[in-house]
């Protein structure tokens, strides 16, 4: 069982490696947006999923719009309908 700790502490945590195959224009996308907020790509995408597991925005409305103008200097027309039918062009999905 965790330890309760403070709000005001920050949490320790243990981070590994991983070795994640995204697509393309999402990932120049996501690192943009990490250079844009002056923070790693890990962190950026562990913010993203601590928000979403609590059914929350991890982007405000800002974020949002830097977001639409990244996507059309990297060609990244994809949106959440095409989440989990992606292939790749070897036919793998």
């Amino acid at each position: 069982m965790a330890t309760k700790r403070k709000q005001t502490e920050p949490p320790i945590v243990e981070r590994i490696q991983t070795g994640v195959r995204m697509e393309k224009r999402l990932v120049k996308v996501l690192k943009a947006l990490a250079e844009y907020h002056d923070i790693s790509l890990g962190d950026l995408l562990e913010g993203i999923c601590l928000h979403a597991f609590e059914g929350k925005s991890p982007f405000s409305k800002k974020s949002l719009q830097v977001i639409r103008d990244l996507k059309k200097v990297y060609g990244l027309d994809l949106t959440a309908i095409d989440s989990h039918r992606l292939l790749e062009k070897d036919g793998v999905q």
